[in-house]
């Protein structure tokens, strides 16, 4: 269930490297990255159960539909498998539900046959926003709902990822991303309806759930 995660902008070839091999040794789901990395994460898996997951309009969101497209098309010609979006933000809060599902549904059309997930940043948004962007992103038919980038102001919560289950039913994917760094947080946000952890501590994660088993969850 883990996305093995490494987002910072200053990360090297060789911190890449350890992850994907940490993440075929662990079994995760996912290597997660920058774009910049696609394509040499998806040699170093290739082979592996493994997937590439690449971010796009990461991590503001407010660079464009037609740029978030091109990113995503780019990411899946470099041999993404997943691919994580940042919604366009200031659409959603000032209503504007045609450019938010503009830009939505562009990157959907330029993923098709990839999974897709679509990060609600929700500490900067309202309860009534989530629910929307939750909808729409179902609407669209979107994979997941993502709760996080983990760049800004807050990271998943209980809470959220209990709302965002509430809204998508028991079949869409929602990701908890951003301050998930032990088993207990883990399991708590699978608890509440996360079927996907986004972690760049995924190691010390299944560490601490191999000692808590089960009964933690």
């Amino acid at each position: 269930m883990i996305d093995h995660t490494i987002l910072k902008p200053e990360a090297t070839r060789a911190e890449v490297a350890r992850l994907c091999d940490e993440a075929i040794a662990y079994g995760f789901a996912s290597v997660c990255v920058n774009a910049v990395h696609a394509a040499f994460v998806a040699e170093r898996l290739d082979g592996s159960k493994v997937a590439t997951c690449v971010v796009v309009g990461f991590p503001l969101g407010a660079c464009g539909a037609a740029a978030k497209a091109d990113e995503a098309a780019r990411a899946v010609a470099d041999g993404a498998d997943e691919i994580d979006m940042v919604i366009d933000i200031g659409a959603l809060r000032e209503g504007d539900l045609d450019r938010f599902r503009a830009d939505i549904a562009a990157v959907r059309r330029a993923t098709a046959g990839k999974l897709l997930k679509v990060i609600i940043e929700t500490c900067l948004i309202d309860d009534a926003q989530k629910e929307t962007a939750c909808r729409v992103a179902k609407e669209l038919g979107a994979d997941f709902v993502k709760t996080s980038t983990g760049f800004s102001t807050g990271g998943a919560t209980v809470e959220d990822v209990a709302l965002m289950r509430r809204v998508v039913g028991p079949d869409m994917g929602v990701k908890a991303s951003g301050g998930v760094r032990t088993a207990e947080t883990a399991w708590a946000m699978v608890k509440a309806g996360a079927t996907r952890i986004g972690a760049s501590a995924g190691v010390t994660i299944v560490g601490g759930a191999a000692k808590e088993g089960p009964a933690g969850y």
